[in-house]
């Protein structure tokens, strides 16, 4: 019974390592360079780091069944979360004042290319 729940977290983390490189594709084929992957900070962490110019996109990356049950996952907790994270984050930035910053989602779902949603929220001004 006690290897069920490993057995169900080990699939879970392999989709979850699957669908970020999916979205990393997905948004290398839209021009944008993949800085970072599962940036860990204090705050929490954050699923992808991409920049094409000045525009950073902070990307969190659901893998859903439908593209509204993805959206209905990023709950008002996590944007807070995934905020803090991106601020610290872009504070260490050499260049950080003249970053353009976007909270952004890729939907990874069955059987479709990833699906790019921008401003899936707006951070604090």
């Amino acid at each position: 019974m006690a290897e069920r729940p490993v057995a169900s977290r080990q699939r879970a983390y392999r989709r979850g390592h699957r669908s970020e490189w999916l979205a990393a594709a997905a948004l290398m084929v839209m021009g944008y360079r993949i800085l970072a992957r599962r940036h860990r900070t204090r705050f929490g962490e954050i699923d992808l780091i991409a920049r094409r110019g000045d525009l950073v996109l902070i990307v969190e990356v659901k893998a859903r069944r439908t593209l509204m049950e993805a959206m209905e996952a990023v709950r008002y907790e996590s944007e807070r979360r995934i905020e803090s994270a991106a601020d610290l984050w872009l504070s260490r930035q050499p260049d950080y004042g003249r970053l353009s910053v976007r909270f952004d989602m890729v939907a990874v779902l069955p059987w479709r290319w990833p699906v790019h949603v921008e401003n899936v929220f707006y951070g604090r001004s």
